[in-house]
């Protein structure tokens, strides 16, 4: 179960995948999927329900695109 919930407001991130190489769990990863409204492929989350709230994501994001909740 998820201890926590991660949201990206995906129209300002620039993909520079920083978020990415400090999950613990590894379930950040850049979207190849989508492109924003900037252009770029923005960070998702891959597997919600391993969410385990750190917030290193976040603290790592250096456009605070990143929202963490912990349950």
């Amino acid at each position: 179960m998820a201890k926590g919930k991660v949201t990206f407001d995906v129209d300002r991130c620039k993909g520079c995948a920083l978020c990415t190489t400090v999950c613990p769990v590894n379930i950040v990863a850049i979207d190849k999927t989508k492109i924003n409204a900037k252009g770029y492929n923005p960070a998702s989350v891959t597997e919600p329900e391993k969410c385990i709230g750190c917030a290193n994501c976040a603290t790592m994001c250096p456009d605070c695109v990143i929202t963490v909740e912990r349950d």
